[in-house]
């Protein structure tokens, strides 16, 4: 009996953390039967609300008539800014993000009033119905126009290592230039939306697709004019958000808040698609600088690096995103004399905000853009190049902030990278196949990602989890995070059923609440597992060691003799379900329910000098791309990739390796085809899909190769030794826009270096060939 016992103990339960777990809502996903916002049943009476928008980018208000607006059918309430009761703002950091604009509009698309009417339709039609008059103010559209101009949203920052004006003078070799990165529409398939319903005593729920709910419980809060105890805002799954909904979800929610607040009755606000990518930000667009001195093996002797970007009208979440592309500008290279200078222009355009890898990425092309130069100049493999400059693991491993990396594996994985994917092999054989082809050109490129995990703020780095056990062993698990479709519930639940050794079907995941957990940080920085997981660690440890005294005292044996396994409690040589333990612990008055907590340790950071650890540890990844390109039409295709990608002690692998393919394609549009483009008057063009080009299933590339980089636990102690896997695997795309560029130098039999922005759209693949047959450098057996 004993030994039969025993086995069971040391089986392995259903959704142990590391299995390849399948996402707890992939059921509802493909039957239709997930709820998100727009899905909630709308309680009787419940009004719809509409955006009314500027038409001109920068101007003041002389004078707003809505008595058109007013008169339309069906509607029943409109609200201006003098309308608010409470502050007219919802900035995320620094107080200049006015809900509705009062006398001065800032970018063509900024709300100025709201309507709500008995049905969606009445109040978008309605909201075409004001009649504004504006007196139009100088214009800055672009973000080398504001640079002239000095106008910023917050000032330049600078970070100084080692003597970058004596490396540039004193190296062998110097070359400058300059590029330009375009931004990115997060382009959720859920649209913004919010249902404020008005409670007793003017309190008010809020639905919310948002990955920050405490944000919004403060922004609505300070909007109506009440306090955080007077708003709860619950959100159990988005239809994705990247970054788009971890600040600007609370404007739509503070306009729904304050109709429903004027009507007293519920009201919801969604946007359409047009009207999303209109209001809402993007990603950062950049211009990038760079001044580079190296060696005869394209060793770094000096670099200055200058990012400019496009901010919007004001400073959102700028500051930390800019911050962050100054933190990764070294990408995986050792800089020993470096200077990186931030520019935050203020532009006539909607406020750009987070997105996935929140300025990371932006970081890693500067870097990655210049070890391509530098090959091409050198007539070097690029990846040779990179490889002499890669961070060391006892010297050359100082980061530019002043962080030493102490966990370096990028020559370990890219050498095993190199290897399975031919990459050298390859490389030999498209030189010849494109000696053979006119028309078509192939590239390849490898290229590696160093992505730190933690939020550059330290404050936010901690979570808080609440855990309750039902008397028949099953259990409510809440914690601050937020779903998205990445697979934070379903990682964090596998946490719990480890530590309490239950099959994950016994645990009921819920959504984020702020009634619950309350002062929660933004699901974001990659940072959702190992903060919300580690706090829900905490509150099953509490549990069990609950459990386990209770069990130790009640069969007098002694707690070391208490062993959790397979769904049952070991006490002694007798083996009790986790049930019954649970039951009994219930008759005897024991707690179980309890908080758990978790704060990130080691971290510390002096923003005033841009030095110390802002990040726990590091992911790494690489990449091999492989593409064709038409020298005709600009066409493109990826042909093949190859992933390997560092997820520590993966968690869950099925959930990982989704997130690395989806973050690949992903990175792919950002570089390839999604082309955000104003006009000279601020308007954006691109602003629904017929203009605007995501990836879609053939864009996958034809042989896409995948793999989670094994046995290379984390050597920080995170959750179970796992690493972040959200951020990290966008910046693998890199490889295709330098298969790209590599491509197009081919049709110059790599002769010089093609001048290639992004994204490498059709029309700036052919602006590349043309540039090179302007400079005269193209040979003379090309079609061009």
């Amino acid at each position: 009996m004993a030994d039969n016992t025993r086995k069971a103990i040391n089986s392995e339960i259903n959704g142990a953390a590391g299995a390849p777990q399948v996402h707890d809502s992939a059921h509802l996903h493909v039957s239709g039967g997930a709820t998100y916002t727009d899905d909630i049943p709308e309680p009787r009476n419940c009004l719809h609300a509409a955006i009314g928008t500027s038409t001109h980018a920068h101007a003041t208000i002389k004078n707003i008539d809505l008595s058109a607006v007013l008169e339309a059918k069906d509607v029943i309430a409109v609200i201006k800014a003098c309308d608010i009761p409470g502050k007219n703002d919802y900035g995320a950091v620094v107080e200049d993000d006015p809900i509705l604009a009062s006398d001065l509009v800032q970018y063509l698309g900024q709300p100025v009033f709201a309507v709500a009417a008995r049905t969606v339709d009445a109040a978008r039609r309605a909201a075409l119905l004001a009649e504004i008059e504006y007196e139009d103010l100088e214009l800055i559209v672009d973000p080398l126009s504001a640079l002239k101009k000095k106008s910023f949203v917050l000032p330049s920052e600078k970070i100084n290592t080692g003597d970058s004006t004596k490396g540039l003078s004193n190296s062998n070799h110097r070359l400058s230039g300059r590029v330009f990165l375009g931004g990115q529409d997060q382009f959720y398939l859920e649209g913004q939306i919010a249902m404020a319903i008005p409670k007793e005593d003017g309190d008010f729920l809020i639905y919310s697709s948002t990955q920050h709910p405490s944000e919004i419980q403060h922004a609505v809060a300070h909007a109506v004019n009440k306090r955080a105890k007077d708003v709860v805002v619950e959100c159990r799954r988005m239809g994705g958000a990247f970054g788009g909904k971890e600040s600007q979800p609370a404007l739509i929610a503070c306009v729904a808040a304050l109709l429903s607040q004027k009507t007293q009755t519920p009201v919801k606000l969604r946007l359409d698609r047009d009207a999303d990518m209109i209001i809402t930000g993007k990603r950062h667009d950049f211009v990038i600088d760079y001044d580079v001195g190296f060696d005869e093996q394209g060793q770094l002797q000096g670099i200055a690096l200058t990012y400019t970007s496009r901010c919007g009208m004001s400073a959102d979440l700028s500051g930390a995103i800019n911050d962050r592309a100054m933190f990764h500008a070294d990408n995986a290279y050792y800089l020993e004399n470096a200077t990186i200078t931030s520019h935050r222009c203020k532009t006539h355009t909607v406020s750009n905000t987070a997105f996935r890898g929140f300025g990371g990425p932006q970081g890693m092309f500067g870097i990655e853009y210049v070890m391509d130069e530098i090959a091409r100049y050198l007539k070097l493999d690029p990846l040779d190049v990179r490889k002499s400059n890669f961070y060391g693991i006892d010297t050359r491993n100082v980061t530019p902030y002043k962080q030493v990396v102490e966990d370096n594996i990028i020559h370990e994985l890219v050498e095993q990278l190199e290897l399975s994917s031919e990459y050298r092999t390859r490389r030999r054989d498209i030189r010849q196949w494109n000696k053979t082809s006119q028309i078509l050109k192939r590239g390849i490129a490898l290229t590696p990602v160093k992505f730190g995990i933690s939020f550059t703020a330290t404050h936010l780095n901690q979570a808080g989890a609440l855990l309750h056990v039902y008397t028949d062993g099953t259990v409510h698990l809440n914690h601050g995070g937020t779903e998205m479709g990445q697979g934070l519930f379903t990682k964090v639940a596998q946490i719990v059923a480890q530590e309490l050794q239950i099959d994950i079907d016994n645990i009921k995941i819920t959504a984020s609440d702020t009634s619950k957990v309350p002062n929660t940080s933004a699901t974001a920085a990659s940072s959702g597992t190992d903060l919300n997981g580690m706090a829900a660690l905490d509150a099953a440890r509490i549990i069990k060691e609950r459990l386990r005294r209770f069990a130790a005292d009640h069969f007098k044996v002694a707690p070391g003799a208490i062993e959790f396994g397979n769904n049952n409690v070991q006490v002694g040589e007798r083996s009790v379900p986790f049930e019954d333990i649970v039951k009994l612990a219930y008759m005897a008055r024991v707690s179980l329910s309890t908080t758990g907590f978790y704060s990130t340790p080691k971290i510390n950071y002096d923003r005033a000098t841009f030095s110390g650890r802002p990040f726990y540890y590091y992911a790494y990844g690489a990449a091999v791309s492989e593409v064709i390109i038409d020298t005709l039409t600009g066409e493109m295709r990826v042909l093949r990739a190859d992933i390997l990608h560092d997820c520590g002690k993966s968690l869950n692998p099925a959930i990982d390796l989704g997130q690395i393919e989806g973050g690949f394609i992903q990175g792919m549009g950002w570089l390839t085809t999604e082309e955000l483009w104003w006009d000279g008057q601020g308007s954006l063009k691109t602003h629904a899909p017929s203009t605007y080009k995501i990836p879609v299933c053939s864009d996958v590339p034809v042989d896409f190769r995948v793999e989670i980089m094994q046995s290379v636990a984390n050597r920080e102690d995170s959750i179970h030794r796992s690493k972040a896997v959200g951020e990290p695997p966008l910046m693998l795309a890199l490889s295709v826009f330098h298969a790209v560029k590599d491509a197009i130098a081919n049709v110059n039999d790599n002769q010089t270096s093609p001048l290639l922005n992004a994204p490498t759209t059709p029309e700036a693949i052919l602006e590349s060939i043309y540039e090179m047959r302007s400079r005269g450098r193209i040979s003379g057996n090309s079609t061009l």
